[in-house]
């Protein structure tokens, strides 16, 4: 059982921080008291960087496990020789927290409940833990039944109703799980000066109030969204709920750093922060799977995290309470998933210039136009600086979508993105400016258009390709038709389409580039919705359920897979690849109305449909 693998892994939430857990019963990742902060568990990039596992003792088991439903709560059954035994893992959430309140003040608690199933099962407990990102190795103590763990400015409180031995920086135990019989282990997390002591409640206790707060969330958005493929589009908005910082509301583009795109490659970034670049697919999945207060929420957390925007480059990406500067550094001491290196954190291209995020947020706004009357004149000169500096900056080169560190060119997308912008200002007309302004947003508008038509297109390739005047294709091209660039079925688009999968896709996983290692599962659910845009509704959904089908045991995606093997691959979980599939649902079944399609219609009831959130 090869469990390290990045696929292997369970996600487990609490409104704050993450925790990644594998089959073999191993959290090999943890970030209290955030997801940006450093790990006390970190095997996943180095087997010295820390674990806490819990497993039958001898080898030769099998595991099976599932999500509690509706929850983040995980459940994986052991299956020995001599019996069977679950244990069930949990992030705590603040006791009493319910529906929208979850995780606003949880209390860094990760709670594992190991009950006997069947006969007896031989179990062994390794509590390694390791500080700054395996850096620091604490000295244990045991108090009155807890195992203290302090270094630094962290600490930790383990306690267990099993016998454990102190040694070499960690702890380990021994016990026997019989049929009926439960055994509690509860890890408390807090900073070693100006608080309290870690909270460590009864595991049982945790477990109750962890299911009782997600399925509260559950339930208050069951019925927000009727269309085809609802458990999946259900999973996938609890992911994304998952990956949000409560306390302010911002949504984190994966809970780990420096998962490779390429084993034994070197673009391995840190994806713990927030990038505008997901801003509005992240509103349009949220408006369709979740409802209006998180998508308020988001265009808030972005509005103050942006502050007053005059002529500087807009910041594309801000750390989860909007900070901005995210200098990346390496951690040399680490060597990294599967020996690759360079292991990271924090995020340099956040001093990047990347113009499609003109078009991220003004989309948004346009999205969420009406809970913007009256607009505020905070979001007012937001709206309309960054207008503005579509007007600029849309002749200039830029790092792109995928945020190329060698050279700047003229990426099509970010052209698209600055169209987009300069589109729903004119929209916003006389909210928004004065009809001079309007004025020079429609001029410009129209050159960005007439630009990508021309420097845009290759008659030898029968495409749009990656950027003006290049040979190259680029699956960034399918936002189109998806932002309104163009109809899908556009005899150009529709050409671009049949290329860009004829030439980068496999068994439905579409690369972003020729040399792109592993397919992009957000690019894939592009042409989903671009195949759905042009009609074709039978052979999108072929697609969306290859797709579907491609998530782990527990639906979860990374940011890619590889093609040839189907191993996940890049940061894990992945909020825009669940984004893609919420979103690609929502247009599917806006096209079965439309359109018709004899082998979908009986999946969509009659009246139910996407919300205005999947519109243009």
């Amino acid at each position: 059982m090869d469990s390290g693998r990045i696929g292997e892994h369970g996600f487990l939430a609490d409104g704050s921080s993450a925790a990644l857990v594998d089959r073999a019963g191993s959290v090999n990742w943890w970030c209290p008291p955030r997801f940006d902060a450093p790990a006390v568990f970190g095997r996943l990039l180095d087997d010295r960087a820390g674990h806490w596992t819990i497993r039958p003792e001898e080898d030769g088991f099998t595991s099976e496990r599932s999500y509690l439903d509706d929850t983040l709560v995980l459940r994986t059954v052991f299956t020995t020789r001599t019996g069977s035994v679950a244990v069930t893992d949990a992030l705590a959430l603040e006791p009493g927290a319910r529906g929208h309140e979850i995780g606003l003040r949880s209390p860094r608690v990760l709670a594992r409940l190991v009950e006997g199933l069947t006969g007896e099962v031989p179990m062994r407990v390794e509590y390694q833990p390791r500080f700054e990102y395996g850096r620091v190795r604490a000295y244990l103590t045991d108090s009155a039944g807890e195992i203290a763990a302090t270094a630094g400015a962290c600490r930790l409180s383990l306690r267990a109703n099993v016998p454990m031995d102190l040694g070499d920086g960690g702890a380990t135990g021994r016990f026997t799980a019989r049929a009926g019989t439960s055994h509690h282990f509860t890890l408390g997390h807090a900073e070693t000066y100006g608080g309290g002591p870690p909270a460590v409640p009864d595991a049982d206790r945790v477990v109750a109030e962890t299911v009782a707060g997600w399925r509260s969330w559950a339930d208050l958005h069951r019925d927000q969204y009727r269309g085809l493929y609802r458990d999946q589009v259900r999973r996938s908005a609890l992911v994304v709920q998952g990956m949000t910082y409560q306390p302010s509301g911002a949504i984190v583009a994966a809970a780990t750093t420096s998962l490779p795109e390429e084993l034994g490659g070197d673009r391995n970034y840190d994806y713990r922060f927030v990038w505008v670049r997901d801003f509005s697919l992240t509103l349009q999945a949220l408006w369709l799977a979740a409802c209006p207060d998180e998508a308020n929420r988001q265009f808030s957390w972005v509005a103050r995290a942006m502050g007053w925007i005059g002529d500087e480059p807009v910041p594309i990406m801000y750390g989860v309470q909007g900070e901005r500067d995210l200098t990346e550094h390496t951690l040399d001491h680490l060597s990294g998933y599967a020996d690759s290196r360079p292991v990271f954190i924090g995020n340099d291209a956040w001093k990047q210039r990347q113009t499609d995020v003109l078009g991220e947020i003004l989309d948004a706004a346009w999205l969420m136009r009406y809970y913007l009357d009256p607009m505020s004149p905070d979001v007012r000169q937001l709206l309309h600086a960054l207008a503005d500096q579509a007007v600029l900056n849309w002749r200039r080169p830029d790092a792109g979508m995928w945020e190329a560190r060698d050279v700047e060119r003229h990426y099509l997308s970010s052209k698209v993105q600055c169209w987009t912008a300069l589109d729903r200002a004119v929209r916003f007309g006389p909210r928004l400016g004065e009809p001079a302004d309007v004025a020079r947003w429609a001029a410009a508008r129209d050159e960005v258009r007439a630009a990508v038509l021309t420097r845009g297109w290759n008659e030898r390739l029968g495409a749009y390709t990656g950027a003006f005047d290049s040979d190259e294709l680029d699956a960034s091209v399918l936002i189109m038709p998806l932002v309104g660039f163009l109809p899908a079925d556009d005899p150009r688009m529709r050409s671009t389409m049949d290329v860009v999968e004829r030439r980068l896709s496999r068994d439905g996983l579409l690369r972003r580039w020729k040399d792109d290692p592993a397919g992009f599962v957000i690019c894939s659910f592009w042409l989903v919705g671009c195949l759905a845009e042009a009609g074709e509704v039978d052979r999108a959904r072929r697609l969306f359920e290859q797709l579907a089908a491609r998530v782990n045991d527990l639906g979860l995606y990374a940011e890619q897979i590889d093609q040839d093997t189907g191993e996940h691959l890049g940061n894990f979980p992945q909020a825009f690849s669940h984004i893609g599939l919420i979103i690609a649902a929502g247009r599917l079944t806006e096209a079965v109305e439309r359109f018709g399609a004899t082998s979908a219609r009986h999946l969509v009831p009659a009246g139910t449909g996407a919300t205005e959130g999947a519109r243009r």
